[in-house]
């Protein structure tokens, strides 16, 4: 919330601004523009457990933990006909951790068991965004993001055999996922800079069963992460 605070303050300033001379005028005037964009996210489950997991397996908790990864990706955007309406593809290569932390009741001692479970993911990742962007105000210009993400993940052990002495959590290589986000421009001479912040989460559960003492108090688990990025187009 206080990152969406600073992105409309950046907004109103600039509305507020006097009339300056334009940076890169002809921008608009193109129909394709390349880029690159950079950035770091946080990545994060939206879980659902099975009902009496505590009856069934001793489970006393099942919380999650977000780990901070990174991303690299190339920018093509598309002017739809109107420098306020673009589709933005960026192919992405991103890195994530997840972390899974259980309390397990022990009924040989007092002494609870806990057991951490971290699982780690390098996708490529295919997000297709609508881009309504506000007019520019000087060098400086707003927008919003609607799309949705394709995301193959290839540190996946979903064809992996389990070990049942020292089991992991397995999920699948392809998910779907809704994007929303918010984003700022700058414009120099002859580039354009920009900040923009994404939120994904999946559409379907992406958690593969597999029966072991980690995976049986889990129903569903969806990806979910906040992208945090800085674009540079020509």
């Amino acid at each position: 919330m206080k990152l969406l605070a600073i992105f409309l303050l950046l907004s109103f300033a600039a509305i507020s601004q006097k009339e300056k001379p334009k940076n890169y005028r002809r921008f608009d005037e193109k129909t394709i523009h390349f880029g690159i964009m950079l950035g770091a996210n946080i990545a994060n489950f939206t879980i659902l457990q099975v009902p009496n997991g505590y009856e069934k397996y001793g489970l006393k908790s099942l919380v999650t933990k977000s780990t901070p990864g990174g991303q690299i990706g190339i920018v093509s955007t598309l002017k739809l006909g109107t420098p306020v309406v673009r589709l933005r593809l960026i192919p992405t290569l991103s890195f994530q951790e997840r972390v899974l932390i259980y309390q397990f009741e022990d009924t040989d001692t007092t002494t609870d068991i806990f057991n951490e479970e971290r699982i780690n993911s390098t996708s490529i990742d295919f997000p297709l965004m609508f881009q309504f962007r506000t007019l520019r105000q000087n060098n400086f210009a707003s927008y919003i993001l609607l799309g949705a993400q394709y995301s193959i993940d290839l540190q996946t052990q979903e064809n992996s055999s389990q070990n049942f002495d020292d089991p992991f959590i397995k999920l699948k290589r392809f998910d779907f996922q809704a994007q929303l986000g918010v984003g700022v421009e700058f414009f120099a001479p002859f580039f354009k800079f920009g900040m923009e912040i994404k939120y994904s989460h999946g559409l379907s559960s992406s958690f593969i069963q597999e029966n072991t003492f980690i995976a049986e108090p889990i129903d569903r688990l969806f990806n979910k992460t906040w992208w945090f990025s800085i674009i540079f187009e020509g």
